[in-house]
């Protein structure tokens, strides 16, 4: 039994050295640590083929109760972010891929990230269609007396106005780099797709709680 943690041991010290070359943010020992936690949680879940890796549904918690995301399209979005072929498991590459930007991704990459969430079709376009359903989808309504769909193009039309450079009524990946360089507030402008600072840190210090010897 010892030959065979020693061995498993062995292979994650190997994956991690891998890993961290290819997720440039990640050390080798923080790589061998969230090699350790997707471990842990594929572990958890009850699905039999948990060897594919992370199910949508386990991955979605932990969005929801590590990172605080709260909106389902979003979610959805995410997981299909750190999906990269799309086979609705999230492999341990993709998870340490994913984490690296996600956690501490440069401003290119963030942006690029977050236009890859927003592109609801994947046709490289953020449509107006697309703006409206996820607005209408983020923000929280009061019943009023007004049609609230009438509110909501107005701010897809206010949006378009601000970043929409080239003038087609969509935004490009153009558009939105340009926009969001000019006003950095703008990268969640569709809904909250990244995780704040104070979640960022609690997950990292849970994560990484482990002495690292570099």
């Amino acid at each position: 039994m010892s030959g065979m943690s020693a061995m498993s041991r062995k292979i994650i010290q190997n994956l991690a050295e891998t890993l961290s070359k290819q997720a440039k943010h990640f050390n080798k020992n923080e790589a061998e640590c969230l090699i350790r936690l997707f471990n842990g949680l594929q572990g958890e879940q009850p699905d039999k083929r948990a060897g594919l890796g992370l199910d949508r549904g386990k991955f979605r918690n932990i969005l929801h109760n590590t990172f605080g995301l709260t909106d389902d399209m979003i979610m959805d979005r995410v997981f299909r972010a750190f999906d990269k072929d799309n086979d609705g498991y999230i492999s341990v590459k993709e998870w340490v891929e994913g984490l690296a930007v996600f956690l501490r991704g440069t401003m290119d990459e963030k942006i690029k990230y977050c236009f890859d969430v927003y592109d609801l079709n994947g046709d490289g376009y953020i449509s107006r269609e697309e703006m409206f359903h996820m607005l209408k989808n983020s923000l929280i309504r009061q019943p009023t007396e007004e049609d609230p769909d009438e509110g909501i193009k107005d701010l897809v039309e206010i949006t378009l106005k601000k970043m929409d450079y080239d003038h087609d009524s969509r935004l490009s990946y153009a558009d939105f780099e340009k926009a969001v360089r000019e006003e950095n507030l703008l990268l969640e402008a569709f809904g909250t797709c990244l995780p704040d600072a104070k979640s960022i840190l609690a997950f990292e210090q849970h994560a990484f709680e482990e002495p690292a010897e570099n």
